[in-house]
């Protein structure tokens, strides 16, 4: 994903790859910082529903699909933060348990995979680190 494409394209990503966030990469595809899924609701949902849950709650589901249709122009680069997420990477040699302690130190959903010159190949979310440590250990 990079700056340039659109909120929407980024959201149908998240949604068929059941991602927690997207790693956006500069024009020679190495990472450069994170957009949480969160950031992305931050854009869809207008700042009078997100400052009054009461008010949130006076919308039904049928007409709350309609504020998706709002994102319309907007580009990732719209949703990012002003101050970048840092992006947590390992190379393509990276255990799970290596991943899983980036993970927890860095309290990242998301940890990008590299080449040897830093191009994104990849990423691993914590659902599948969670899902791994899981079927290693099915009595627990």
């Amino acid at each position: 994903m990079t700056v340039s494409d659109s909120v929407a394209r980024a959201v149908r990503l998240m949604a068929l790859r059941r991602l927690p966030g997207l790693i956006v990469v500069d024009d020679r595809g190495r990472p450069r910082t994170v957009l949480p899924g969160t950031q992305v609701l931050r854009m869809a949902v207008p700042d009078s529903f997100r400052a009054d849950r009461a008010l949130a709650r006076t919308i039904d589901e049928a007409h709350a699909d309609h504020y998706w249709d709002e994102l319309g122009d907007l580009t990732v680069g719209d949703c990012l933060h002003r101050e970048p997420a840092r992006v947590v990477t390992v190379g393509l040699d990276g255990t799970l348990l290596e991943v899983a302690a980036l993970m927890a130190r860095q309290r990242s959903p998301l940890v990008a995979v590299v080449d040897g010159v830093g191009v994104l190949v990849g990423a691993i979310t914590l659902e599948r680190v969670i899902a791994e440590f899981a079927v290693a250990h099915p009595d627990v």
